[in-house]
């Protein structure tokens, strides 16, 4: 199949925080969208006119109820999505503040360490965006 069409861009972070047990480690928030019954990080496609990383945020403020303080870039992913090649842009994003309220496009938030987080996404290529997280925080 060729594809001629120009790529959809989109924008993610993958969502931090320090645990709240005594270890202080680290978990990741997942979100569960039921249109695809998928966990993934929090990304969507970009409006018209905006960059990444505002895009980035504003998904994340969207998706999960949290605002969050971006830091590192992480690797972008391309694959095909409905036959469209789709680019989507990644940060390192701590949650600061806020609150998951339930959705259209999300219905569930799940706090993860990586290694749970690592093997609840559904999607392999979501999967080294933990790692790459980490070794983003020093952690690995």
């Amino acid at each position: 199949m060729t594809v001629t069409q120009d790529p959809v861009y989109a924008a993610g972070c993958v969502l931090w925080r320090r645990a709240a047990s005594d270890d202080g480690g680290l978990e990741i928030g997942l979100v569960h969208r039921p249109k695809y019954d998928d966990w993934s990080h929090p990304k969507g496609k970009l409006k018209r006119g905006e960059g990444a990383l505002a895009g980035a945020v504003r998904e994340v403020a969207e998706e999960t109820g949290m605002d969050c303080r971006p830091g590192a870039p992480l690797p972008t992913a391309h694959y095909l999505a409905n036959g469209r090649r789709k680019q989507v842009r990644y940060w390192a994003a701590e949650a600061c503040a806020g609150r998951f309220r339930p959705n259209r496009e999300v219905d569930r938030l799940v706090w993860l360490s990586p290694a749970e987080a690592r093997s609840r996404l559904t999607h392999e290529r979501d999967r080294p965006l933990v790692d790459a997280l980490l070794a983003a925080l020093h952690l690995a």
